[in-house]
C-alpha cells in the first residue's frame, strides 16, 4: 500500500547578506594579452535587449558576422562563422572536425600555445608529433619542408601570433608546401586577426581559429573559425563521427547556413557586439588599421629603449599587437604588475611557462591600439620602475 504521508519539504537556504552592494566594475587601461578595452558603441551593442537565436533579424545579423569574418581574414571560405565559446573553444574545433584516431599530426611549438594544440591533438587520438624552436623565435620556410618530410602528418598546425612569447611566424610559402605533402594547414590566429596582416586564401590556409577579445576589441566568449574546402573535404571521409558534438562544423554549418536548423542556444548579445565590432574594423578598413596597429607598436618599441628596457623577440618577427618586454635584473616582475593595476588601474601582462618571470606582455590591440595609450604606459611603467628600485 502506498504511503500517504506527506513528504517532508528541504529549508531554503539563506539569501545573501542584504548588504551586497551592485555590481561596480573597477575602469581599466587592459594593456595586456587580452582582453582589451572595447569601443561604446560595442558595448551599447551587447547591452540591447536579447532576441531569440531564430529570429529572422538574428539570422541576418549571422549573414552579416560571416561576410565580415570573411573580409577580415580575406578569405572566400563558405564555412566561417562564429564559435560559442572562448577561442580556446574555436582552436578545439579546427582540430575536432579534422582529426581522426591515429591521424598524425605535426605542431610546431615556439611557446605556450604549441603545447596546448599538442595537448588538444593528443586528446583527439592522434599521433602528435612535434618541431619546436626556442620561446620567442619562429621557424623558416626550410625548417617546415623537412619536418613534413620526415614526419608526413596529414594536419600541420601553426601558431601564427604567438601570445605567449610576442612572436609572428610566417605563413607565406607554408600553404604550398601542405599541399605538396598533402596536408591540411591549421593557423592560430588569436593575437593576429584585426591587428596583423592576414591574407588566408592566398596563404593557403585551410582553417584559421580566433577570438573576439584581441584585435577585434569585443567582449571575450565568441570566436571567429573558418574552414576550407580541402578540410571540409577530409570532414566529410571521416570515419568516425566528430568525437565533440557542440563544436561539430558538419552540424553548425546547417545552423550559420541557409538551412538554419536548430542546433544550441546561441550568445546573441555577443554576436550584437561582435558585428559592431567588426563593422567598425570595416569601416576603419584592414589596411589603414593594419598600419595603424604597426605604428603604434613601433612608437612604444622606441620608448621602451628610451627606458632601457630591451623587447624579446627580433624585431624582424615581433607582433604589432603584443609585445614580450624583458625584466631587467633586479626587478620583481610580479610586483611592477601589481602596482600598474591597484595604483593606476593599467593591466599589463606576465610570462607564461618558460618566460615566466623574465618578460612583461604588454597588449596594444584593437581600441587601445593608439599613441595615447603608449604614451600613458610608458609614463607610468618608467616611475614604477624607479619606485620599486
Amino acid at each position: 500500500m502506498t504511503s500517504t504521508r506527506p513528504l517532508h519539504r528541504p529549508t531554503v537556504s539563506p539569501a545573501p547578506p542584504p548588504s551586497l552592494a551592485p555590481l561596480a566594475v573597477p575602469a581599466r587601461l587592459l594593456l595586456g594579452p587580452g582582453p582589451s578595452n572595447v569601443e561604446p558603441s560595442v558595448v551599447a551593442a551587447m547591452n540591447c535587449q536579447p532576441i531569440g537565436h531564430l529570429d529572422p533579424a538574428y539570422l541576418q545579423m549571422m549573414d552579416e558576422v560571416q561576410t565580415l569574418l570573411r573580409y577580415t581574414w580575406q578569405t572566400e571560405n563558405e564555412l566561417t562563422y562564429a564559435v560559442a565559446g572562448t577561442g580556446s573553444a574555436a582552436m578545439e574545433a579546427t582540430l575536432a572536425n579534422v582529426v581522426e584516431p591515429g591521424d598524425r599530426v605535426l605542431v610546431g611549438v615556439m611557446g605556450y600555445f604549441g603545447h596546448r594544440l599538442v595537448d588538444m591533438a593528443g586528446r583527439y587520438g592522434a599521433d602528435v608529433r612535434t618541431m619546436q624552436k626556442p620561446w620567442g623565435q619562429v621557424f623558416a620556410l626550410a625548417e617546415v619542408r623537412a619536418a613534413l618530410e620526415q614526419q608526413r602528418p596529414a594536419v600541420l598546425a601553426l601558431v601564427h601570433a604567438e601570445t605567449s612569447t610576442g612572436a609572428r611566424q610566417p605563413l607565406e610559402g607554408i600553404g604550398e608546401l601542405c599541399r605538396e605533402f598533402d596536408c591540411l594547414l591549421i593557423a592560430d590566429t588569436v593575437t593576429s586577426l584585426g591587428g596583423v596582416p592576414i591574407w588566408l586564401d592566398q596563404w593557403q590556409v585551410d582553417l584559421a581559429y580566433s577570438c573576439s577579445q584581441k584585435g577585434l576589441s569585443c567582449s571575450p566568449g565568441i570566436s571567429p573559425f573558418t574552414m576550407g574546402p580541402r578540410a571540409i573535404a577530409k570532414m566529410e571521409r571521416r570515419q568516425t563521427p566528430v568525437a565533440n558534438w557542440y563544436l561539430d562544423a558538419g552540424l553548425l554549418r546547417r545552423y550559420w547556413g541557409s538551412d538554419r536548423v536548430y542546433h544550441h542556444t546561441a550568445p546573441v548579445n555577443l554576436t550584437f557586439a561582435l558585428r559592431e565590432a567588426l563593422r567598425l574594423l570595416a569601416e576603419e578598413g584592414l589596411e589603414a588599421r593594419w598600419q595603424r596597429h604597426q605604428t603604434t607598436a613601433e612608437a612604444l618599441w622606441s620608448g621602451l629603449e628610451s627606458l632601457g628596457l630591451a623587447c624579446h623577440v627580433e624585431r624582424d618577427y615581433r607582433l604589432p599587437t603584443l609585445t614580450t618586454v624583458k625584466v631587467p635584473a633586479g626587478i620583481d616582475a610580479k610586483a611592477v604588475i601589481r602596482t600598474l593595476l591597484h595604483d593606476h588601474n593599467i593591466e599589463i601582462g606576465g610570462g607564461l611557462g618558460e618566460l615566466a618571470g623574465q618578460v612583461w606582455r604588454v597588449g596594444l590591440m584593437g581600441a587601445n591600439s593608439h599613441p595615447d595609450r603608449v604614451e600613458t604606459l610608458l609614463t607610468t611603467l618608467d616611475q614604477v620602475l624607479h619606485e620599486l628600485k
